[in-house]
């Protein structure tokens, strides 16, 4: 252990029980490992960046895990990178794994660097709090891990001397010290960052279904915590207790949450990011839920709907919240292979605007306010409507900025989320719209012709939420 992580309240073991702790251990070997279901997938992602990177050692790191307390840990997840290329998922991770692609000619070879099972002819097993099998779990061996992903595998603690030999290299900083120190920096190790972003755009049809499962469970965490609206009620901290219903799922049905859920009631819902949900949930307030379950594939639902604590809508909620979902709307006629986010966001924003003018907020008129040279009407609605999403909720965010806002294709899945945010101190509205917010996000798949909303089936009109949260309370 290092010395930021002590376990200074173990006792040492005594030699006898050192000793009894050597024998008597039945050899079980894994038999049902199968093969990854992206293998044959990850063999064509690395022929790609194989030829990006010729003659080039290329080190993708997974990672090393980030403390939480002294030798507490955060439930661990690999670099994204790391996953695409080596098909390696959810539990099976480990920290401190690295592919490598090896130059080979005009093409590469891939080893696998793994930290392999704690065998019982060592102490390590019993041990090593940190990497024990007792402690943390069976993991594979080197035999193991080669025929799960179908690629060389070797013990990490062989990679150091692998990589004396000093070859040119690119791998991708900050993610593991140890990696950081044995590599020299090389010119093109942005590239490598750059190009292992972009070629997640395009999604393939394995990791369309997985954001399809993605969604469908999150459309399940959502119906769990309408369930459990009236009961948060009671609570001072309600807000959490609809967090936590939500986080049970996502752990029942994925690897974990794919960002933090924002459980936000009453005016928390004007916060952008308000994920402290510290707050009371009230009847006749509005609940704006903004929450994902990341597979244990990494794909990423990321859908927000906005919800009447008691299952309806006033009057002021219901006309602010038809304004985004109208803008919605428009984002989705605008959303093809061809456009651009900008064009997505600029038909929602002009439905915004238009409906603000209409409520008399704007002080000028809404083509006006559509001047970028004004743009008055994102007072109450700040942020743009659509991202890319995948494997990280904010995918491909390392991609060229020119290339990531340009022309959108076949294939690339986006969030459209229009939002409409009053303040409750904002005295340009009458006092029954303030503190009111509210986000509409759904999840579709560009095509040729347009999209298809991959969480279509989770209610977004107001009469629809009303007669689903009814059933779901009876």
């Amino acid at each position: 252990m290092s010395k930021k992580a002590k376990r200074v309240h173990d006792t040492a073991p005594s030699e006898a029980y050192a000793n009894f702790m050597k024998g008597g251990w039945a050899n079980i070997p894994l038999t049902d490992l199968g093969i990854s279901p992206v293998v044959q997938n990850c063999i064509e992602r690395r022929k790609i960046l194989s030829e990006a990177f010729k003659g080039l050692r290329i080190v993708l790191p997974s990672g090393v895990d980030k403390v939480r307390s002294n030798d507490c840990f955060y439930l661990y997840r690999p670099h994204s990178a790391f996953a695409y290329y080596s098909g390696v998922q959810g539990v099976e991770a480990n920290p401190d794994a690295v592919l490598v692609l090896e130059p080979n000619g005009d093409s590469h070879d891939s080893i696998l660097f793994i930290r392999p099972r704690s065998t019982r002819d060592t102490d390590a097993f019993y041990r090593d709090a940190k990497f024990g099998e007792l402690w943390v779990g069976r993991r594979y061996t080197t035999e193991d891990a080669s025929k799960r992903y179908q690629i060389e595998s070797r013990s990490v603690e062989e990679l150091e001397k692998f990589l004396s030999d000093k070859k040119p290299a690119v791998t991708i900083r900050e993610e593991d010290p140890k990696i950081d120190q044995l590599i020299a920096a090389h010119d093109r190790d942005d590239e490598l960052v750059e190009f292992t972003s972009s070629q997640r755009f395009v999604k393939d049809d394995y990791e369309i279904s997985e954001l399809q499962r993605a969604v469908d469970a999150t459309s399940r965490g959502f119906a769990d915590m309408v369930k459990i609206f009236q009961e948060a009620t009671k609570h001072e901290r309600g807000e959490r207790v609809v967090e936590g219903a939500f986080y049970a799922r996502a752990r029942a049905e994925g690897n974990d949450l794919g960002y933090n859920t924002i459980a936000a009631s009453g005016s928390h819902a004007c916060v952008l990011h308000w994920n402290r949900n510290d707050g009371k949930v009230t009847n006749g307030d509005l609940m704006l839920i903004d929450a994902g379950i990341e597979m244990d594939s990494y794909y990423t639902a990321d859908i927000t709907r906005t919800l009447p604590i008691n299952g309806k809508f006033t009057h002021a909620q219901r006309e602010l919240y038809m304004l985004v979902y109208n803008a919605q709307k428009a984002g989705f006629a605008a959303a093809k292979a061809g456009a651009k986010i900008a064009d997505i966001n600029r038909a929602c924003q002009e439905v915004l605007a238009v409906g603000l003018e209409k409520l008399g907020a704007l002080p000028v008129s809404a083509a006006e306010s559509l001047e970028p040279q004004n743009g008055f009407h994102r007072r109450w609605t700040l942020h743009g409507v659509s991202h890319m999403l995948g494997m990280d909720v904010h995918d491909c965010a390392f991609a060229r900025h020119e290339v990531y806002l340009g022309p959108l294709k076949a294939g690339m899945v986006i969030t459209i989320e229009p939002g409409l945010y009053i303040q409750p101190d904002d005295e340009l509205f009458p006092p029954e719209y303030r503190g009111i917010g509210i986000r509409i996000e759904d999840d579709v798949v560009i095509t040729e012709t347009g999209c298809i909303n991959l969480s279509e089936k989770l209610p977004r009109h107001p009469d629809e939420i009303e007669s689903w949260m009814a059933s779901l309370t009876k």
